[in-house]
């Protein structure tokens, strides 16, 4: 009679498990009986045993959230690895063995304790996912740059000053995201070389100034550059016509150049919190946006020209100081929300009663002494925000429309 032998891979799987106080959430295997995946999430895990060198037919590995502060050089053995998860853990370093994962291709390091990470990184040139935001990283090597099949790298909330120019090499980037690296005050001229980038993030910095080769990511889909100290752009930003979300709110810019008309792309637009006195005509040209928000400013009328935005659904205008609207607004509309709050307006047009699909209209703490009796065609409308102003009474068109739509109606008379 012939002994049935145990299968390989589960004699060292089970040989690994007596080293761990836990059982997994997962173990796959192939057809072959082979172990292709281990889920060891949630185990409180302190250490991980040598033995997981052994599992050299792992595929996928899941080791988040853990304990671990280091993980053994024999993790270097699994070079069959293309997924490793080690996200909230407390690692503070990593293992240079870790480069001879060459089939790697996700790599999942984020909220961990890493101050720096080895020179041996840029072996793994199968990486598509390097994410290691929520970590303490000062620097970044310049071997970065030999991760040419690097797709997607988040370094969000560390504490980078700078970046290697090797960054520049990272020729098929899709989306790169540094923001909330409170020390970091420019990026390379080097960024300009990644030209499949369609995503970068860079708000929550200090930076004082874009380099000009920011023109060159014509590949670019989103531009996230709020909460910095801004107070200019480069011309060149303006060559990015595929742009549809543009943020710059919450810096010190104190004008917009007319040259935004290029961005004909644009659906999303943020420029609140700014020094902005106006806003040019030419922000007209913009037909595909659908939001505008320019909250916090300085300005104190509306371009007529900007009512051309007939697909527009957000306006955000609150805390300028506004006199008075244009009766062009009433082509407006698409628009939905409204908000008009902490202004200085006095009256407002009864053409707005053409705006038949606003559903959320602010108009609280500005000086209006009376409200259009042409806001009862306002059918869609579902909130109506009144108070601190100077009005005594109401349409009694306005409140059959309250009533028979069940708005939400604040007004302090």
């Amino acid at each position: 009679m012939t002994d049935i032998q145990p299968n390989t891979d589960q004699a060292r799987l089970d040989n690994f498990l007596t080293k761990i106080d836990g059982i997994p959430k997962e173990s796959e295997f192939d057809k072959e009986g082979r172990l292709t995946g281990l889920d060891l999430q949630r185990l409180n895990l302190t250490e991980l045993p040598a033995e997981i060198g052994q599992l050299t037919n792992l595929q996928w590995l899941n080791l988040q959230y853990n304990q671990l502060e280091t993980l053994p050089s024999e993790l270097g053995q699994l070079t069959e690895l293309n997924q490793l998860f080690l996200h909230y853990n407390k690692l503070n370093q990593l293992p240079v063995e870790l480069s001879q994962l060459t089939k790697l291709e996700s790599l999942w390091l984020h909220h961990n304790q890493l101050t720096e990470l080895p020179a041996e990184i840029g072996q793994l040139r199968a990486l598509r996912e390097l994410w290691l935001y929520n970590n303490y990283l000062r620097a970044i090597p310049a071997s970065i740059g030999q991760l040419s099949n690097l797709q997607s790298l988040n370094l969000e909330t560390n504490r980078l000053s700078k970046l290697p120019t090797e960054i520049g090499q990272l020729s098929n980037l899709d989306e790169l995201n540094l923001s909330n690296n409170d020390d970091l005050v420019s990026i390379p001229a080097e960024i300009g070389n990644l030209v499949q980038l369609s995503a970068l993030h860079l708000r929550v910095n200090m930076m004082t100034e874009l380099p000009p080769q920011i023109g060159k990511l014509t590949s670019l889909r989103q531009l996230d550059l709020s909460f910095n100290q801004l107070t200019k752009l480069p011309a060149e930003i303006n060559n990015l016509i595929y742009l549809e979300q543009l943020l710059l709110n919450d810096n010190q810019l104190s004008e917009l150049s007319p040259r935004i008309a290029h961005l004909t792309k644009l659906k999303r637009l943020d420029l609140g919190n700014n020094q902005l006195s106006e806003i040019p005509v030419e922000i007209s040209e913009l037909k595909m946006l659908l939001s505008l928000h320019v909250p916090v400013n300085h300005l104190t009328s509306l371009p007529a020209e900007i009512m051309q935005l007939t697909h527009l659904e957000s306006l955000d205008l609150k805390r300028n100081v506004l006199t008075s609207l244009p009766a062009e607004i009433s082509q407006m509309t698409s628009l939905q929300e409204l908000d008009l709050r902490n202004n200085m307006l006095m009256t407002l047009p009864p053409e707005m009663g053409s705006m038949i699909q606003l559903r959320e209209l602010r108009l609280e703490d500005n000086q209006i002494g009376e409200i259009p009796v042409e806001f009862s065609n306002l059918v869609e409308l579902r909130e109506l925000r009144l108070e601190n102003n100077q009005i005594t009474s109401l349409p009694v068109e306005v409140v059959r429309l309250m009533v028979n739509n069940r708005l939400t109606l604040k007004v302090t008379i």
